[in-house]
């Protein structure tokens, strides 16, 4: 009975991590959406962004070095400190893609969003609800990514870093991502029995990985299926 009675209570503190994971994976997607609405909107701000490399370049650099505080240092950071640099992320995301708005018709925009949104919730619940261990896949799936990331580098400097191979292997490999990211979250969850800083900080985390999927994922459908202006 005692037993049964922890693994209920452990399945709500399960649940209740979870919502906050995609509570702030959505969050984190609206505020980049209307960040990125909004300086396509400012001639000002757009001249700023895009009218110098090395401001576009210095925001670029500026994301890596936030992921990778987030991603290293987020046990050693209070909830209130990585929640701050999660919303800095997504608001200097929101700046990046706001050339989106520029380049593809605003109702191109929001028919790949919508299939992106419906690919992605079914990829989760596939990743959350299965029993296959998914670890080999993920770590084919994490060096696959850095050999898209070699040729996207190499496409930038000889070829087209937007060309049909290379999107159609990022939304298999981001899809893949998905599916790996959203067991292993829940996987770790599992781990809980009660709801903490320490591990609202992991379902921040979680919330990162799984909104980096998305927009990833988003990116390489808006290039294959977008109508471009």
């Amino acid at each position: 009975m005692e037993n049964t009675v922890i693994d209920e209570r452990r399945q709500e503190v399960v649940g209740q991590l979870m919502r906050n994971v995609y509570l702030w994976m959505t969050g984190g997607l609206a505020l980049t959406g209307l960040v990125a609405w909004y300086v396509a909107s400012s001639p000002a701000i757009l001249s700023i962004v895009f009218g110098s490399s090395a401001v576009l370049w210095g925001l670029f650099i500026a994301e890596l070095i936030l992921v990778g505080l987030l991603s290293a240092l987020i046990q050693k950071l209070s909830f209130s400190v990585a929640s701050l640099l999660f919303v800095l992320y997504c608001t200097l995301n929101g700046v990046v893609f706001s050339s989106i708005f520029l380049a593809f018709e605003l109702g191109s925009i929001g028919q790949v969003f919508f299939i992106t949104a419906g690919m992605f919730a079914g990829l989760a619940v596939i990743g959350t609800v299965t029993k296959k261990d998914l670890s080999r896949l993920g770590t084919f799936l994490i060096m696959a990514l850095w050999g898209l990331l070699i040729a996207m580098v190499v496409a930038y400097f000889f070829g087209d870093p937007n060309s049909l191979l290379i999107n159609i292997a990022g939304v298999v490999i981001f899809a893949g991502l998905t599916v790996y990211d959203a067991q292993n979250i829940r996987l770790l969850m599992l781990n809980e029995e009660t709801v903490n800083e320490g591990n609202m900080k992991l379902a921040l985390l979680g919330a990162l990985s799984l909104y980096l999927d998305f927009i990833n994922l988003f990116i390489r459908l808006l290039s294959l299926f977008g109508k471009r202006k």
